[in-house]
This record gives C-alpha cells, sequence and structure tokens, in this order.
C-alpha cells in the first residue's frame, strides 16, 4: 500500500521560505514519480512541480519556476519541496501525490496516491 505523509507547512510572510516533507512507503524501486499539487481557496487543484525517480528528471509549472525546488533523498524515501520568494497567492493546501511509474511524470492527470496535505500561508 502506498502512503505519502506530508509535514513542513505553516504561515510566513511574503518574501519567505518554507520546506515541505513528503515521506514515502509502498513504493518499489525506481520505478515511479512524486509530485506536488496545491488548492487554493475556491480554485481547482492545480499540479505544481514533480519528479522522476528513474533519472531524476523535474517538471515546474511556470507559476512557480525560479522560486521552487523539488528534490528527493532516495535513502529516505523523501521528496522535499522548497519554496521561496514566497507570495500570497502560493497560499494553499499542498499535497504530495505519487504514481507507480516514471512513465509520463510531468503529466499530473496521472497520480492516484494522495497525502493528506498540509497548509501553506503567505502574508502580505
Amino acid at each position: 500500500e502506498v502512503q505519502l505523509v506530508e509535514s513542513g507547512g505553516g504561515s510566513v510572510q511574503a518574501g519567505g521560505s518554507l520546506r515541505l516533507s513528503c515521506a514515502a512507503s509502498g513504493l518499489n524501486g525506481d520505478d515511479y514519480a512524486i509530485g506536488w499539487f496545491r488548492q487554493a481557496p475556491g480554485k481547482e487543484r492545480e499540479g505544481v512541480l514533480c519528479i522522476s525517480s528513474s533519472d531524476g528528471s523535474t517538471n515546474y509549472a511556470d507559476s512557480v519556476k525560479g522560486r521552487f525546488t523539488i528534490s528527493s533523498d532516495n535513502a529516505k524515501n523523501t521528496v522535499y519541496l522548497q519554496m521561496t520568494g514566497l507570495k500570497p497567492e502560493d497560499t494553499a493546501i499542498y499535497y504530495c501525490a505519487a504514481k507507480t511509474s516514471a512513465y509520463y511524470y510531468s503529466d499530473y492527470r496521472r497520480y492516484n496516491y494522495w497525502g493528506q496535505g498540509t497548509q501553506v500561508t503567505v502574508s502580505s
């Protein structure tokens, strides 16, 4: 069974930084992908960035390029989302998600395992 547990959310002022963690279990070998999604109040959930476990390839939404970074520690089965230069519009619940194949890792529609989410609030 795939399980994902996020941590690291909180409240910061605009321009600040946060690091989210996603501890994964139940994923096999190096053929999977992890993505970060977010859902702001009144908006649809959107894919923000993702990483392929097979070769470390990443994909970033334009809205976070240059500010957010995804990385992984395969030994710890943990994926990190480093957020810098945070803006009020980054306020959302952030979800970690997984798919059990690295193929099409950047197709956010294919993610089917989800964590519980963690709140990020950025004040102006």
